[in-house]
């Protein structure tokens, strides 16, 4: 398993989130997520300008395994994805902490202090 970056937040879902500043975050999946969802074979990102809340589902994951629903980290608006994800899925597989799926403007940043730092992502996922 890839070491957990310290940069970056986490939750109990499995997302990563990086702050991009000017309220704009991105999200991906976290390599224990990939690993437990073994190859993705699809990626149903979300479309842009549109508001997601705090624990909306907003994207679909597909692997060889199983589908999964990926939850936005925060209450904003979708303002880029990544549609390499459509044509190469498996750019999460290979390299999930730069693989991301889409980025989010958040309406509050203060969501971000209930996330998990490295240190307890790391943890959380040794349990």
């Amino acid at each position: 398993m890839e070491d957990v970056p310290a940069d970056l937040r986490y939750t109990r879902e499995h997302l990563w989130v990086r702050v991009e500043g000017d309220g704009l975050l991105r999200v991906g999946i976290t390599d224990f997520a990939q690993q437990q969802l073994g190859d993705l074979v699809y990626v149903d990102l979300p479309r842009l300008g549109r508001t997601v809340l705090t624990g909306e589902q907003c994207v679909v994951v597909e692997s060889v395994k199983t589908a999964s629903e990926l939850t936005s980290p925060v209450t904003g608006e979708i303002v880029a994805v990544n549609d390499g994800l459509g044509d190469d899925p498996a750019q999460v597989n290979e390299t999930p902490y730069k693989a991301w799926i889409f980025c989010v403007k958040a309406d509050d940043l203060s969501v971000l202090e209930n996330l998990m730092n490295h240190a307890v992502y790391q943890q959380f996922i040794e349990q």
